[in-house]
């Protein structure tokens, strides 16, 4: 989408890790992550035009009124300062309407070396750009998570992390991470991702801290994509995330272990949907999402799937989930509980798979 006034709402951001280039968009009272800067949102036919006098901002397409836009406000936490000056907005930010997403860690061993960096990813752009900080402290995130509750009805949160240069690949830091924020704000839902570890105890660890939901993200599904697409990655097998998600369920339960999958890197659609009914059959969630070519990358001008392409990958997929009782609804915190970066949700509820109404417009 183009923005006709890109200062409505919450700022936007550019570059970095997660749904970056994007904006917070919420539409017949659904929130969504609209890819706002990238290559292809320049051309796109969708504009969102500039407030009226009433406040109320139009969807066009050609010039015709599509719908009535809102945007989430920025956060009230964004103006406040933790006690060493950091900003808040550099610990932690604002996702879809009521998010709160950190990255722990802004640092990836694999990051920016062609023979093991992931194409797709921009987490040190942010980092490098001084829109954030390396190290978020368990003290800070603790801090930045109680004003978001208390200030803006944050309801829950996802800690992921950069991997680092351990065997465990960043459960220890999500674990004294929880523990401070569980301290400090006892009712808020936590989702922490990270790689699978070496050891299956960290699942327990990272269950004892407070941690409601986990995230290992494959990305991709077939051993050539994972290869050639996330090369560092991709040596950690298909076969070792199959036995961890097995590892984590029994510990976290049916559902509140999930994995992204990134559907337009290559991989087909049979493949996506094979590789999904074998994690529902474990008890993951797989939240398929669009990939989103983001500027400063290597894939930055490779152009997203087409809305065809998800349709049919969603479709099905929604009813290999409820056929399951696996629901984004039920999942405690998390990417796929947000929903905002994937319509799979509609899909779930939609029982003969037609396109739901929001995107059908």
């Amino acid at each position: 989408m183009r923005l006709a006034d890109d200062s409505v709402g919450a700022p936007s951001r550019r570059g970095g890790a997660g749904p970056s280039d994007h904006k917070a968009v919420t539409i017949d009272g659904r929130t969504f992550m609209v890819p706002v800067h990238t290559g292809p949102a320049a051309d796109s036919p969708y504009v969102a035009d500039t407030p009226a006098v009433d406040g109320s901002i139009a969807l066009r397409r050609g010039g015709v009124k599509l719908a009535d836009l809102a945007f989430p406000k920025a956060p009230r936490f964004y103006a406040l300062h933790a006690a060493d000056g950091t900003p808040y907005w550099k610990i932690a930010q604002l996702h879809g309407s009521d998010v709160l997403a950190t990255t722990v860690l802004q640092t990836c061993i694999r990051y920016g070396r062609r023979s093991t960096s992931c194409q797709f990813c921009a987490i040190g752009e942010s980092l490098a750009q001084g829109r954030t900080i390396n190290r978020k402290t368990p003290e800070q995130l603790a801090e930045v998570a109680r004003a978001a509750v208390a200030l803006d009805g944050v309801t829950h949160m996802v800690m992921t992390t950069g991997t680092p240069n351990f065997s465990d690949r960043g459960a220890a830091i999500l674990v004294e991470s929880a523990l401070a924020v569980r301290a400090a704000v006892p009712t808020l839902a936590i989702q922490a991702q990270c790689e699978p570890p070496d050891d299956p105890a960290w699942f327990r660890r990272l269950k004892d801290a407070g941690v409601d939901s986990l995230g290992m993200h494959l990305e991709a599904v077939t051993p050539d994509v994972r290869a050639r697409i996330m090369p560092g990655k991709a040596e950690v097998t298909i076969e070792h995330y199959l036995q961890a998600f097995a590892d984590a369920v029994a510990v976290f339960g049916r559902g509140q272990v999930s994995t992204y999958i990134l559907a337009g890197l290559g991989d087909t659609r049979e493949a996506i949907l094979a590789m999904c009914e074998t994690l529902i059959g474990l008890g993951v969630y797989p939240f398929v999402v669009p990939f989103v070519p983001i500027s400063g990358t290597p894939l930055e001008h490779r152009a997203p799937p087409e809305p065809a392409f998800m349709r049919a990958l969603l479709a099905p997929l929604g009813r290999m989930l409820v056929a399951a009782g696996l629901r984004a609804r039920d999942i405690k915190a998390g990417c796929g509980k947000c929903g905002a970066c994937s319509s799979l949700a509609a899909y779930e509820t939609d029982g003969d798979g037609a396109a739901p109404a929001a995107e059908a417009a």
